[in-house]
């Protein structure tokens, strides 16, 4: 009677089967796998930490040589552009040539004389030569005052009085020279006969001749008797 009800029992109770456990490819370990942090703080990026790293220096004698070659380079460039002014205001303000030399002077003078000559000596049979040789000695306003003037009064003066006049520098001082300008203190002896007083007639004068340089020549811009 036991018998029976032993078996009844082995046969009622099922024999328990193992489940297996699928390979997964990661070998078990002794340690337990923390899970990641999933927090959004740890999730954003550390910032970049930048070195710093001391700037480059030059040695204190390269830099010493940059600084000199650097202050004679100005001081070479400073020169040149005070030479160059320097050479300009000689050439165009104060050379010799142009405003202390004697040869000048005498050149300047030469011309006032004898523009002075020809502007103030004509003859009745002779009018148009002389005042063309006269006008060849004017330049500027003067020049086109000459024209008018002689051809409004001296002219038909002379022609109907027979009329000639003699004039003779007897000296002239420059009294101002400019590298295009001049002023000439010029003194004049003038002899003046007509057909009423053939007896010629002396008249000295003194006469401010301002002269200007134009193409190389001293002409007449300025007449101012005294």
């Amino acid at each position: 009677m036991t018998d029976e009800v032993g078996d009844v029992e082995a046969a009622e109770v099922e024999p328990q089967v193992e489940a297996e456990v699928p390979e997964t490819g990661i070998e078990e370990s002794g340690t337990d796998v923390e899970e990641p942090q999933t927090d959004v703080e740890d999730q954003a990026p550390a910032p970049i930490k930048r070195s710093r790293f001391p700037r480059p220096r030059l040695p204190r004698a390269l830099r010493v040589l940059a600084n000199s070659r650097f202050v004679a380079a100005t001081l070479v460039v400073l020169l040149l552009i005070s030479g160059g002014v320097a050479s300009w205001i000689y050439f165009k303000q104060y050379r010799p040539d142009q405003q202390t030399d004697p040869s000048v002077k005498r050149v300047v003078a030469a011309s006032a004389s004898e523009g002075t000559t020809a502007l103030l000596s004509y003859s009745a049979d002779s009018l148009d030569q002389d005042f063309a040789s006269a006008k060849s000695h004017l330049a500027g306003d003067f020049l086109n005052y000459y024209v008018q003037f002689t051809q409004q009064s001296v002219g038909p003066a002379a022609r109907e009085r027979s009329m000639k006049t003699t004039a003779r520098v007897t000296g002239a001082a420059v009294s101002e020279l400019h590298p295009d300008s001049a002023v000439v203190l010029v003194f004049v002896d003038q002899t003046t006969t007509t057909k009423d007083s053939p007896q010629p007639a002396l008249v000295i004068s003194n006469v401010w001749v301002t002269m200007t340089r134009i193409d190389g020549k001293w002409l007449i811009t300025k007449f101012n008797p005294i």
